[in-house]
């Protein structure tokens, strides 16, 4: 798009329906031509988290008017596509600007007659999930951008079934809504038809969260040494409680990150993935020689966990380090009573670690595997009715248990690393030892995400060139292993560089493309789905022959991932 096409697209938004407020700031925004061009030179767009962006004016932008075509786009395909009273539920995060975005689009659905339950406060995105089922909803909206920087908002849909919005829902409500004028958007919303809701549903979700995730076996809770952070987010509201009613009545909570806050004025980042935002929390774990700290991020979906490594140091468990543990220990105990069978299976991502596929196969569970994205999790369980699932993760820190909530869950993961701790505890045990014990048996599997960030319209454009490059131009190497199979996602194809055989890959296309080695090295490319960033995943492995050479093949496989960075040289 030139740059007058998009002063042409800035300069409707001069005029009505825009507020004058909106008119001043566009006008403001002619000043800047490379600002303006930003802000105006496409539409936001769902990715593998919804809709997410930075706050402002502009079709690029989070704001009352993008928000309110999106809202009226779905409310336009639920008037024509369900009968009876229509439902949908609205929850928010701590995000500035969140409760006021989940206003509007409450008036939005109101307004086309639609029944609109909205949290009277921030309340955790897997509550909303939760609360989409248990209120009979079609819908669920949630306002929140995750772990994004405070000029974030975002907007994630959820469906019937209380998982985020698949194939082919998420294409006709697109369609939808880019049918929408923001003319045609109804604003004035109607009070009869929003209700305010939250201890019922509050309730109800601790108390399924706590049946799932406990461990009858544990007793003595208080024995557990407990450092807990919402970072700032929707977990306050909740995670005490579950505590409370469990019988964790000794936990040490980060004090000054307790109180919601839009800015998240502790951190660089409210992302549990990185040591700076739970540095206030291993402070106080260290202090006290706790057991475990637990910090979730802004939307309480996600979790990081940090544990006592060899040298009784507090360290960060990875993604695929905590899912590993959680689905080798619920694995384990359902085979210890009796309870697994051939009707089970969990779930993992294809940027997550082999290592879950090992554990699975080796307590003959069916493991499933998908595109990045807990919707394609939440999609299993409606495509395998007659199957139980038990667990699913991905390496970006999210764990879903049982099938309560769709999607990733942070408070039930909280609970059950709290739940697991204390069962290793009291047997002489801990969960960084038994995550060696996980490497001794299956495999030692270390994985590292690297993130490089491209902003604008010229960011775009350059992370999909890097993706193209490595298409056309395929290592032949990786690490100094061969390089046997290329598999490209967007073609649904796999390329056995020995046999030069294609096979189908029986996944949604996705912009995707995945090396694999003569020795099990796999480097995956891929642009994010919800932020301005192309992403590379490595996984190495070696085997450990006993704990005592832990540290050496852990030193020898961080090398290893180190020389491929600078190998492959994003």
């Amino acid at each position: 798009m030139s740059l007058r096409d998009i002063e042409i697209k800035a300069e409707k938004w001069l005029n009505d329906p825009f507020s004058k407020e909106t008119q001043d700031k566009v006008k403001e925004l002619h000043k800047d031509s490379k600002l303006l061009e930003d802000c105006f030179y496409k539409d936001l767009e769902f990715g593998t988290g919804g809709m997410r962006g930075i706050m402002g004016v502009g079709t690029n932008r989070i704001n009352q008017y993008t928000l309110g075509k999106t809202t009226q786009g779905i409310c336009n395909y639920l008037n024509k596509s369900e009968k009876g009273e229509i439902k949908v539920v609205i929850a928010f995060d701590c995000r500035n600007n969140s409760s006021y975005f989940a206003k509007i689009v409450s008036d939005v659905f109101s307004a086309n007659k639609i029944k609109a339950y909205v949290f009277s406060e921030l309340r955790p995105t897997p509550e909303l999930s939760f609360a989409v089922k248990e209120l009979g909803c079609t819908c669920g909206i949630v306002l929140t951008a995750s772990h994004n920087p405070p000029e974030y908002n975002g907007y994630k849909v959820y469906w019937k079934d209380g998982g985020q919005i698949v194939p082919p829902i998420d294409n006709l409500l697109i369609n939808e809504i880019n049918n929408v004028s923001f003319e045609e958007i109804k604003f004035n919303g109607n009070s009869k038809l929003i209700e305010v809701i939250d201890k019922i549903i509050d309730e109800k979700f601790i108390s399924n969260s706590i049946n799932i995730a406990k461990i009858n076996e544990v007793s003595n809770r208080d024995s557990l040494k407990v450092v807990f952070t919402p970072i700032h987010g929707t977990s306050s509201t909740i995670m005490p409680k579950v505590f409370e009613k469990i019988g964790y009545n000794k936990i040490l909570y980060v004090e000054e990150q307790m109180k919601p806050d839009g800015n998240f004025s502790t951190v660089k980042s409210p992302n549990p993935e990185e040591t700076e935002a739970l540095s206030l929390g291993l402070e106080i774990a260290k202090n006290n020689s706790s057991d475990i700290l637990i910090g979730t991020d802004p939307d309480a979906d996600r979790l990081g966990v940090a544990v006592k490594n060899l040298t009784n140091e507090h360290i960060i468990l990875n993604g695929n380090q905590l899912m590993a543990v959680m689905v080798n220990f619920l694995l384990d105990r359902l085979k210890s009573r009796g309870k697994l069978n051939s009707n089970q299976f969990i779930a993992t991502t294809i940027v997550s670690t082999p290592l879950i596929e090992k554990i699975a196969n080796y307590y003959n569970t069916d493991c499933k595997l998908c595109l990045t994205g807990f919707k394609w999790i939440a999609k299993m369980i409606e495509d395998y009715p007659k199957s139980q699932f038990l667990i699913g993760g991905e390496e970006s820190y999210g764990i879903m248990i049982g099938d309560f909530v769709r999607d990733k869950d942070a408070i039930t993961a909280s609970l059950f690393a709290c739940e697991i701790a204390n069962n290793l505890k009291q047997n002489g045990s801990s969960i960084y030892n038994n995550l060696i014990d996980i490497y001794l048996k299956h495999g030692f599997y270390k994985e590292e995400l690297v993130s490089i960030t491209k902003k604008g319209k010229q960011g775009q454009i350059e992370i999909n060139n890097i993706i193209e490059r490595f298409k056309n131009d395929p290592p032949e190497q990786i690490g100094g292993s061969e390089v046997i199979s290329i598999v490209d996602y967007l073609k649904s194809e796999k390329l056995d560089l020995k046999t030069n055989r294609i096979s189908k890959v029986n996944l949604p296309k996705s912009n995707v493309i995945e090396f694999n080695t003569i020795n099990n090295t796999k480097v995956i490319l891929r642009p994010s789905g919800t932020e301005p960033k192309i992403k590379m995943y490595i996984s190495v492995n070696t085997n450990l022959e006993s704990k005592d050479d832990f540290l050496s093949k852990n030193d020898y496989l961080s090398n290893k991932i180190k020389s491929i960075i600078e190998e492959i040289n994003l």
